[in-house]
């Protein structure tokens, strides 16, 4: 009761201060109520702090764990095999590549010259310690093997003379086979050429298979592509993968470049929409070239087409100066086919690149000329081989009678 009658004398002393009296009474309580809620809040923070830190513990304990298990099993004896005979394969791989590389070398070799016996013998002992796994020996080997191949080659380019009893003349033959000395800017080129008066001649392309072929697919020697049309000249087509090169197992004998052949059938079609590769045709008594495959329709009304790397000549013009590609800066028989005007040539210049070959037949006058399939593949028919017969083709370049 004397609590009660102080408080009442002093709220009559300070009248203004019964308003605030209420709100600070409120006010207290909220404050206890916080605290009492901060501290709960606080130990279940703390509470869950203490075992997210323990299961982030337990965590890096079996990460640390897992991780000694996977150093424990690499250095188990599975895995260490398993390592080796990656190692062993990845040898295999790259010494198996050199000796195709190698091999198909040899096969060029033997087109040019008849003396491979040590080469021959090299390739054999290379094998022989490849099927060893003696990598590095069959490595040197065919290192050693290589640079014979491109020495006997070389003596053979350069023992490469032209009779002398071959007329010498830039000027190719109005009609029929010629065998001349042609002499250009870089020298002097053994040619055999055959012309045809496309008034009285028609071009055509033969294939051995009647619609597109991918692998395994038929060749015939140029004489029986001769005898079935009834031919009076004809030469190797286009670039091909031929049976005797192990890099073309699954595509044995195909060609991927377009052409039209004397059916009217069109060969790979959809995969040259998009393609570089430059072509020739045929129609009537005319003739003409295309830079690149893509810009030649589907016309079935003309007589030939066939694409092929690369275009020597166009419009009288070099096209054809050199590329990458060693095969074609290398000295070979060099097969080709042009027009000037309303005459059609088919023909080999000797001893060849192909660059060398576009100088040959510039200094021949013709206007458009296309360079074709080389090395075991080049061959000449008139009246009988001129060149060759060379290896079974799938497609063939053919001058036959109107």
């Amino acid at each position: 009761m004397y609590s009660i009658a102080i408080l009442k004398k002093f709220f009559t002393k300070y009248p203004r201060l019964i308003v605030l009296f209420p709100i600070s009474v409120a006010l207290v309580i909220i404050l206890l109520i916080l605290l009492i809620f901060y501290h709960t809040k606080n130990q279940s923070l703390e509470t869950k702090f203490k075992t997210l830190t323990t299961l982030e513990t337990k965590e890096k304990k079996k990460l640390v764990v897992i991780e000694k298990e996977l150093e424990t099993l690499k250095t188990e004896d599975q895995y260490v095999v398993n390592q080796t005979l990656k190692e062993r394969i990845k040898n295999v791989e790259t010494t198996y590549k050199k000796a195709v590389t190698s091999y198909e070398k040899l096969l060029d070799l033997k087109n040019v010259s008849k003396k491979t016996e040590k080469q021959d013998e090299l390739f054999a002992n290379a094998l022989d310690l490849l099927s060893e796994l003696n990598y590095a020996s069959a490595n040197a080997t065919l290192i050693s093997l290589n640079q014979q191949i491109d020495d006997e080659k070389a003596k053979t380019v350069a023992a490469f003379t032209i009779p002398a009893n071959v007329p010498s003349s830039n000027t190719p033959p109005s009609s029929g086979y010629s065998r001349q000395t042609v002499n250009t800017d870089i020298g002097s080129f053994l040619v055999s050429i055959i012309s045809a008066d496309l008034n009285s001649a028609r071009v055509i392309v033969d294939t051995a298979s009647d619609s597109d072929c991918s692998d395994n697919c038929p060749v015939l020697p140029l004489n029986d592509y001769v005898s079935r049309n009834g031919a009076f000249a004809g030469v190797n087509g286009s670039y091909f993968c031929p049976a005797d090169y192990p890099n073309c197992a699954g595509k044995t004998n195909s060609f991927d470049t377009l052409l039209m052949n004397k059916n009217k059938v069109y060969f790979n079609s959809d995969n040259n929409k998009y393609s570089t590769v430059p072509l020739i045709y045929f129609s009537g008594n005319t003739a003409g070239i295309r830079g690149q495959s893509l810009e030649w329709g589907r016309d079935a009304g003309v007589d030939a087409v066939i694409a092929n790397q690369g275009l020597l000549l166009a419009g009288g013009n070099i096209m054809f100066g050199g590329d990458s590609d060693p095969k074609k800066g290398s000295k070979g028989g060099r097969s080709f086919v042009g027009n000037k005007g309303n005459t059609a040539y088919v023909g080999v210049v000797h001893n060849a690149t192909v660059a060398e070959a576009a100088h040959a037949l510039k200094a021949l006058g013709l206007e458009n000329a296309l360079n074709l399939d080389d090395g075991g593949s080049t061959t000449l028919w008139s009246g009988g081989y001129k060149v060759g017969p060379g290896r079974n083709l799938p497609n063939v370049i053919l001058f036959v009678r109107k």
